[in-house]
């Protein structure tokens, strides 16, 4: 989705590196919900990725409209500082400072680049000092009027959540469901283990530790069930998390419905509310 590429590229694989909250050909051919082979792009296909961005919307913004998000920036008390933007970018865990960076890298003098000294100095706490009110209005009015701005975000997005997510489940012999259940995880959890997390690498595996994926022949629905078991795991362990209905009633749904392709009509709940995106 973004127009940045050697420019951001050097910046944001960096930071891929060190977060802790990147090729197959396409997805695997599993069975969706209508006994349909799954196989095409996966999360790849431009609309696959839509509905997985309005699915990730869903349980962090309670909406599906995704890309009403690049201007969303509040502090939801989980001790990562100021959450914002398009996955919920936050100034505690280094992903927002990557996202600035990014930007002022292409647009040198822009509204949020004076910031970039508090950014890096409350980078692994949820202090504001040096960030406040001007910076939240700042960041919304960056995401409203610039374009390279929204680009920033969807680059950081892309090669530090979208793109090793989407690539592991390939490798795994994943269809687009699984790519998505492993996307939706990087942008809780991160990659990595933190102080009182656990990340993906974590729980892919423990569940490999309890059922073989496709690659190694094992059953879709069986393996995707044992990362969902470790998943809510890693959410009853963290202080700042503790809901897990975007696992037990929406995931776990589309997994029970045999939907490896992640094919609309779907339906599903987050934290009690009910969304659909039907089929064009």
């Amino acid at each position: 989705m973004t127009s940045f590429h050697g420019m951001l590229r050097a910046i944001v694989l960096a930071f891929a590196l060190v977060v802790t909250t990147a090729c197959a050909d396409g997805g695997h051919a599993g069975q969706d919900g209508k006994g349909r082979k799954a196989g095409g792009q996966g999360l790849n296909d431009p609309a696959k990725k839509d509905i997985a961005m309005q699915l990730v919307s869903s349980a962090e913004n309670s909406s599906l409209d995704w890309k009403a998000q690049y201007k969303y920036i509040e502090d939801i008390g989980d001790g990562r500082g100021y959450t914002a933007g398009i996955i919920g970018f936050c100034s505690g865990t280094g992903d927002m400072l990557a996202v600035v960076e990014a930007y002022t890298k292409e647009r040198p003098g822009n509204g949020l680049a004076p910031f970039l000294p508090a950014l890096r100095a409350v980078n692994g706490s949820d202090s504001h000092e040096g960030l406040g009110r001007p910076f939240t209005d700042a960041w919304a009015r960056a995401a409203a009027s610039d374009a390279a701005f929204r680009a920033a975000q969807d680059a950081v997005r892309d090669r530090a959540y979208f793109t090793p997510a989407v690539r592991q489940a390939q490798r795994d012999g994943l269809g687009a469901l699984g790519q998505f259940i492993y996307y939706d995880a990087y942008v809780m959890h991160g990659s990595a283990d933190g102080k009182q997390t656990v990340g993906f690498r974590s729980m892919r595996n423990t569940a490999l530790r309890n059922a073989e994926p496709p690659a190694q022949g094992g059953d879709e629905a069986a393996y995707l069930n044992a990362f969902l078991d470790a998943r809510v795991d890693a959410i009853r362990r963290e202080p700042s998390h503790s809901d897990t209905s975007r696992i037990e009633t929406a995931q776990r749904v589309f997994v029970r419905e045999g939907n490896f392709g992640l094919e609309p009509p779907l339906r599903w709940k987050v934290y009690g509310d009910s969304y659909r995106i039907d089929a064009e």
